[in-house]
């Protein structure tokens, strides 16, 4: 009874902080910003620098996987569930505070995949605890399924994993969008049932022109065309290190007329010092900072609308390159102005084949390993 109570809080504790961290490294930047809201409802905004909030992200991530993943294969056993506790004990009275003062709408404990309220997210919490509680009193209850001279392997595999996809989700886009803003979704529907009253996401989703001041997000969605949006929340700190690819796809889009726009956040004086920098030609328009922020996590960044539905998001380390054969040709002739073809179902099997396939490798030959070990064993010492 005891070894069965320990193994299925181990399992939950166990697939809860692997799906936590999971979540939280395929969208670093996200979790950065969530680490700055929480810092901002303790009225320690600004004091900390942006590369530690940064770090904080990705070490957050990685450690709550890790934990996981070791807890899941009962790796150091004593020391992984006392860490565990401790972070409990630390994140229990902290979503107790979230519940009762509210400060932020959510923990963020899942990213955008799953949103809990505080209350709920405070009595997760205690679930948690308690299930920690129980595994620290007896983890040697809890049975292996690597053995503990190949425990390394596990432990330097996964390290490398989340890490590999924290640095790759900041350098391209992350690579799970569960954000209102991914691939596929129809803006133009989404924004305009908002206008018709109903509770969604959109509702600070607007364009307005920097030079007059003109509200075009009708115009903009309705368009049953191609069209632009590089997306910069702030022009001051956006990365100028691709503009000749930039440069480039504005003249294309001029070239086919394909309305080509900027949303930013910033002041007239970021816009004219951008365009100073890049010598942009391309119109301006200003919209909501955060909305900005959770359209796309690159700055810039770059979508394409194609009759009001997202259909590609780029950004500005990966953006496309559309070759001098092709400048003459429609965007409905290249592969850019298509949705892409990878799909959530095929990345899910891509982390199968990365990750979880070559543990399950490993755990099948070391069991099989420490079997023919037991039988040679038993037959050396059989009469």
């Amino acid at each position: 009874m005891k070894k069965s109570l320990v193994n299925i809080c181990r399992i939950v504790l166990a697939v809860v902080f692997i799906l936590s961290g999971f979540v939280k490294a395929v969208d670093p930047l996200g979790t950065q910003y969530k680490i700055q809201d929480y810092l901002e409802a303790m009225n320690l905004g600004g004091m900390v620098p942006d590369f530690l909030t940064l770090a904080a992200s990705v070490a957050q991530s990685a450690v709550e996987f890790c934990l996981g993943i070791f807890l899941l294969f009962a790796i150091r056993r004593r020391l992984t569930s006392k860490l565990i506790v401790l972070i409990m004990l630390v994140m229990t009275p902290l979503t107790l505070w979230l519940a009762i003062a509210n400060p932020i709408s959510d923990c963020g404990c899942f990213g955008d995949a799953l949103v809990l309220t505080n209350w709920q997210t405070f009595w997760k919490n205690v679930v948690l605890l308690a299930c920690a509680l129980i595994v620290a009193r007896w983890p040697q209850e809890m049975f292996r399924f690597v053995s503990k001279s190949n425990q390394w392997i596990v432990i330097n595999y996964s390290i490398l994993f989340i890490v590999a996809i924290s640095t790759w989700s900041l350098y391209d886009l992350p690579q799970f969008d569960f954000r209102p803003y991914h691939i596929g979704t129809d803006l133009r529907d989404g924004w305009q049932r908002t206008m018709d009253g109903e509770d969604l996401p959109y509702t600070d989703l607007f364009i307005e022109r920097a030079d007059d001041g003109e509200d075009i997000t009708e115009t903009v969605l309705a368009d049953t065309g191609y069209v632009f949006l590089l997306v910069s929340p702030y022009l001051e700190q956006a990365d100028d290190s691709r503009l000749d690819l930039l440069n480039e796809l504005y003249e294309y889009s001029n070239e086919h007329q394909y309305p080509f726009y900027c949303l930013t956040a910033s002041t007239e004086k970021g816009m004219a010092q951008w365009r100073d920098r890049t010598g942009a030609e391309y119109p301006f328009c200003l919209t909501d900072g955060t909305t900005l922020k959770t359209v796309i996590r690159s700055n810039p960044g770059l979508l394409l609308l194609h009759d009001g539905t997202i259909i590609r998001k780029w950004s500005h380390n990966a953006l496309p390159q559309i070759e001098e054969t092709e400048t003459a040709l429609p965007l409905q002739e290249l592969e850019i102005g298509q949705m892409p073809a990878d799909s959530i179902p095929g990345k899910i099997v891509k982390l199968l084949l990365w990750f979880v396939l070559p543990l399950m490798l490993l755990t099948i030959a070391d069991r099989t390993w420490m079997w023919t070990h037991w039988l040679r064993r038993k037959k050396k010492n059989s009469p």
